[in-house]
């Protein structure tokens, strides 16, 4: 088996929780090592590692894949110095800050010959993949309308300062926005049309920390929304179509385990409790179905076997840079609907 060596730019919660057990797990790939600055502490987790003094140690080495998981105002340029080093890349949402970034990104990869995708690990919870099955199987019918909600009651200032300041990356809209608008984008297709209401609720933020936007598709439309005030949880996800609905609670536990170092394998990871299952009301067969039904598991693992096969079969990414680079657009839109206070087409 062919071995891919992998670093990461960054050893914080995305490098440690979500990037490194997986490159550990898998055994296409081997950890070589993370870019630190202050604090040094991936070799307490992984003592065979190296910690890189720099980006450009990094890109000396004898490395083929570096994940960019660094603040969104650094992707694009940290991204293009690992494509023109003939490295392929695995970027961290949001994508870019831009639409024009991720396309530069999409054409350098392309040109260089090398692999480029983007992290919506979100696509592999085990929620959205239940989701997606129900939309798979048809039980709703014809779909009329579906709300995706990423909400947490969080009022305090992250201690981030990149989270916290206003640059090109920092805000709800690029934070936890990519998730459900890459889910959105998914199952249902770039959308005609976006509206968008972006709003700063927090005491002393100078932020967007909340966002709904609305998806217009031809026959149906998608609301997608966002908060720091939700102390009571909506459902994740409601769907209604012309035969049922189907509601899901959030509940895939990947990152809660994660992040009391529970490591990933390929058995029993990703499987919520029963009391997460969605709810389903609709008619197959003429019969009437009013219940909960099991939920799928989730595994991040498969993200990274995506990116190993694309690497060594040369097949398309898990997720494309072209899907990162429609993310941008919606977001882009979504900036000028709230600016102009009109729904913007696309």
């Amino acid at each position: 088996m062919k071995t891919i060596k992998a670093a990461l730019l960054s050893y914080g919660m995305s490098g440690k929780v979500f990037q490194a057990p997986f490159l550990e797990l898998h055994p296409g790939f081997e950890l070589v090592g993370s870019w630190e600055r202050s604090k040094k502490l991936i070799q307490e987790d992984y003592p065979h590692v190296k910690s890189y003094a720099s980006i450009d140690e990094i890109l000396a080495d004898d490395v083929d894949l570096v994940v960019v998981n660094t603040p969104i105002e650094t992707h694009f340029e940290y991204t293009k110095k690992v494509l023109e080093a003939g490295k392929h890349a695995i970027v961290e949402k949001a994508f870019t800050s831009t639409v024009a970034e991720a396309e530069e990104l999409a054409a350098l990869a392309k040109a260089n010959g090398v692999k480029l995708a983007v992290f919506q690990n979100r696509r592999w919870d085990s929620d959205f993949k239940t989701v997606r099955q129900v939309l798979v199987d048809g039980s709703l019918g014809e779909i009329v309308e579906a709300e995706f909600h990423f909400d947490r009651y969080n009022p305090q200032l992250s201690p981030k300062q990149h989270k916290e300041t206003v640059n090109s990356g920092s805000g709800i809209l690029k934070d936890l926005g990519p998730h459900i608008i890459d889910q959105a984008l998914y199952l249902f297709g770039f959308p005609k049309a976006v509206f968008a209401d972006i709003r700063i609720t927090r005491e002393n933020s100078v932020v967007d920390d909340w966002i709904d936007v609305v998806l217009y598709y031809t026959d149906f439309r998608v609301r997608l929304k966002a908060s720091f005030f939700v102390r009571e949880t909506n459902p994740a996800y409601v769907i209604h179509g012309k035969k049922g609905s189907f509601l899901k609670p959030r509940g895939d536990v990947q990152e809660d385990d994660l992040k009391v170092m529970k490591k990933p394998n390929l058995d029993s990871w990703g499987t919520e409790p029963l009391d997460k299952e969605g709810f389903l009301h609709t008619e197959i067969d003429g019969r009437i179905m009013h219940g909960r039904i099991p939920t799928l598991k989730g595994n991040y693992y498969d993200f990274f076997d995506g990116v190993y096969n694309a690497i060594v079969n040369d097949t398309a990414e898990p997720v494309t840079a072209e899907d990162g680079a429609r993310v941008m657009q919606i977001i882009e839109a979504a900036i000028l609907s709230n600016k102009e206070k009109r729904v913007v087409d696309l």
